[in-house]
């Protein structure tokens, strides 16, 4: 095929071999495909001055001349006409050097990634001190035949910017005049020359709205971060240190004010609601569904097709990083959603990107998630594995994020996993776990953590997989932390149940402690078990209101008293009746009746308590801050606990009541001899509690009980937990 031909219908594979300028030691010539012209003439930019002019090539839209006098230009410009008049465009394919810059290194490093590849901003150099912006586009398409960039720039026509293939798959081009804001998309065809659906940047840093979902070229070094103090801040062992995360999906936490307004708050406006709230609320966290860009909000984000944007349904990437900027300058950490284990099929996503399975398992028995009807990465191909690490060091590079969240971990990590015998293929050596993904896995937490080390990573992982977080060189998969699931659906199977039948499930609430210290554990009621049809939290508890009321506050401080850091979804803090909506806000209005600021006051309470004491949050992670004193009292459905402190200098004794039972002379084992007083007791009245009548000061005899040599006397109110504090002698 002729080069007219290809460049015409935009099948060039190799545009660098045909346009552009070439030199000999005494002479140039230069090369211009350029559609309707009339008239070529080449500008030295330096200088501003005319080298020649370019003939047009028979009947053809090719424009070329050889020039054996004068000097090399350094860039240079055409002054095109055509029929409609005369503009100035500056020749892309003369930057042949500086587009192969962007795969030089791209293997070394994961952050080459995302530094080198995509749409990156660049200044060049034209002389005499004169420089001009353009943008460095490159795409991995190893099997396509031909790639284009189209945008607002050229009217998004595929003929225009046809990209050069490099020996490794990737396409690369230069372009002048593509500036910040600019809107693009790449024109791929398969190796058999069809045209595939326009797809956005896989590294693109900002993305556009439906309808067309086109990436944006975004100047990262433009942000001035304000957050110093807070790096310094979380330098430390977090495993502690008080943990209390707020998860939060920004789409649904409030809508504006208005009721004709149904648009979400932006960035910014999330800085003035909903940070002066979590301070207030005493949480250390902000957890945010993913905030990578996504198609479908119904997904409510768990179907990313954009990993290196955050989404702007809520702003641009500057407001993102306000927001994590401001939530550092109040003291407030950012976790988010990091969704490594599946990619939705959207046209303009990463599904057969080339027309080949680029990113995606080519055999379905691996490659497709049959739960969420979703590609799956293919762990074990190299190109693949450097994106995802990439990814997940951008976010803790570009947004100072101070954690990741890691979805599905299970399902990356078992081949079998929610499939039929005969829908799997088995390891190497004829079992179910996916050593690329594992693989995977520890690689990421070993970047992170070499390069973050004041970061964390946390597993959504809901099996007893070993090891999940402990470090590599241990054998394990690295993570920092790991949701404790079984914790939370055994003691969501209790609490759910009518108090009378709580005695037959005694062993639901206490057997977490079995595997407490075999991962650091956080204790998550996520955003899973309020939607869906499982019902809010409140609705989870049986009995009347009131009932519910007290079963919600006396679950919620024995989650506060039990080892492990704390995750509440939104709406669990103020009672939320209604099951979560991801179409609409909390339901804040509730907060005018008593019952429901008087849970809201508790969470409160809860996290300044546990942020307060060290006995509550120093050991969580260490069987030396945790003893059971009474665990077997099925008959009467109490079970109480001592937290204590490094070398047990604070003690701390919770006690819960898990029915509707007042225990009138409730006799509770305490190590030594001293004065005890109650810190926090569900059933109090600013809590809408019954106002139980409970002693605040009591003094420990010398009456053994509970396997303890002394022990104190208290009234123990119904449905609450309550905190005492040893004093001292």
């Amino acid at each position: 095929m002729q080069i007219e031909t290809q460049l015409k219908n935009a099948q060039c594979t190799f545009p660098f071999t045909h346009l552009g300028l070439t030199h000999t030691k005494n002479a140039f010539s230069i090369t211009a495909w350029i559609p309707n012209a009339t008239a070529v003439k080449v500008i030295d930019l330096a200088t501003e001055k005319a080298i020649g002019t370019l003939k047009k090539q028979a009947a053809s839209d090719l424009f070329s001349a050889e020039f054996t006098k004068g000097k090399l230009p350094a860039v240079y410009a055409f002054e095109v006409k055509n029929p409609q008049g005369a503009y100035r465009i500056i020749d892309p394919y003369q930057f042949q050097d500086q587009a192969f810059h962007a795969v030089h290194f791209v293997d070394h490093l994961p952050k080459n990634v995302y530094q080198q590849l995509g749409a990156q901003l660049m200044d060049l150099d034209v002389g005499l001190a004169k420089s001009i912006s353009a943008t460095r586009f490159a795409v991995f398409a190893p099997n396509a035949s031909a790639v284009s960039i189209i945008g607002d720039f050229n009217y998004w026509d595929g003929s225009c910017l046809p990209m050069q293939k490099t020996d490794f798959g990737y396409w690369v081009l230069v372009v002048p005049g593509v500036n910040a804001g600019d809107k693009y998309k790449y024109q791929i065809k398969d190796a058999a020359g069809n045209e595939l659906p326009h797809k956005a940047d896989p590294i693109g840093f900002y993305a556009d709205q439906y309808p067309s979902h086109a990436s944006v070229v975004f100047d990262h070094e433009q942000y001035q971060w304000q957050d110093s103090k807070w790096q310094e801040q979380v330098k430390g062992d977090k495993y502690t240190q008080a943990m209390s995360i707020y998860e939060v999906h920004l789409g649904s936490w409030k809508r504006p004010s208005a009721e004709s307004d149904a648009r979400y708050l932006s960035y910014r406006e999330l800085v003035d609601e909903l940070i002066p709230y979590v301070t207030d609320m005493g949480y250390t966290h902000i957890e945010l569904l993913p905030i990578s860009e996504f198609p479908f909000d119904g997904s409510w984000g768990y179907q990313p097709v954009g990993l290196f944007a955050p989404t702007s349904r809520f702003g641009s990437p500057d407001d993102f990083k306000y927001f994590v900027d401001q939530c550092h300058q109040n003291g407030i950490g950012v976790i988010i959603d990091w969704v490594p284990a599946h990619f939705p099929e959207d046209g303009h996503g990463l599904a057969r990107f080339d027309g080949t399975h680029v990113y995606e398992y080519e055999d379905p028995r691996k490659g497709w998630h049959p739960d969420w009807n979703s590609c799956i990465y293919d762990f074990g191909k190299d190109t693949v594995r450097q994106f995802l690490v990439a990814n997940a060091l951008f976010w803790l590079d570009k947004y100072h994020i101070d954690g990741l969240r890691v979805d599905a971990v299970a399902s990356m990590l078992y081949l079998d996993y929610s499939r039929e015998d005969g829908d799997w293929i088995p390891n190497v050596d004829g079992g179910n776990h996916n050593y690329e993904a594992i693989s995977l896995l520890q690689w990421m937490n070993k970047e992170v953590y070499s390069h973050y080390p004041n970061a964390m990573t946390i597993a959504e992982e809901s099996t007893s997989f070993a090891k999940v977080s402990r470090p590599v060189f241990e054998g394990g998969l690295g993570f920092g932390f790991k949701w404790n699931m079984g914790w939370m659906h055994d003691s969501l199977h209790y609490i759910s149940k009518d108090p009378s039948y709580r005695r037959y499930h005694h062993g639901e609430i206490t057997f977490s402690m079995v595997y407490a210290f075999d991962e650091s554990f956080v204790l998550p009621i996520s955003h899973d078990e309020v939607v869906h049809g499982k019902g809010s939290l409140l609705h989870k508890m049986p009995g009347d209101e009131w009932q519910q009321a007290a079963n919600l506050r006396c679950y919620a401080a024995f989650m506060y008293a039990h080892p492990g850091k704390k995750l509440n979804f939104m709406g669990n803090e103020i009672g939320q009746a209604a099951e979560w909506n991801h179409d609409s806000s909390i339901n804040w209005h509730l907060l005018e009746f008593e019952k429901h600021s008087g849970i809201q006051a508790l969470y409160r309470d809860l996290n300044k308590l546990y942020a307060d004491y060290p006995a509550l949050h120093e050991l969580d992670h260490d069987h030396t801050g945790f003893e059971w004193i009474d665990h077997e009292n099925a008959e009467q459905s109490t079970v109480a606990m001592l937290r204590q402190s490094k070398a047990g200098k604070q003690q701390i004794y919770a006690v819960s009541n898990f029915t509707p039972v007042p225990r009138s002379t409730f006799r509770l084992g305490v190590k030594a001899l001293g004065e005890y007083t109650v810190l926090l007791n569900t059933d109090d009245k600013q809590y809408w509690g019954s106002g139980n009548s409970l002693n605040a000061k009591m003094l420990a005899d010398k009456t053994p009980w509970q396997n303890q040599t002394y022990s104190i006397e208290l009234s123990l109110p119904p449905l609450a937990t309550v905190f005492i504090l040893y004093k001292g002698k």
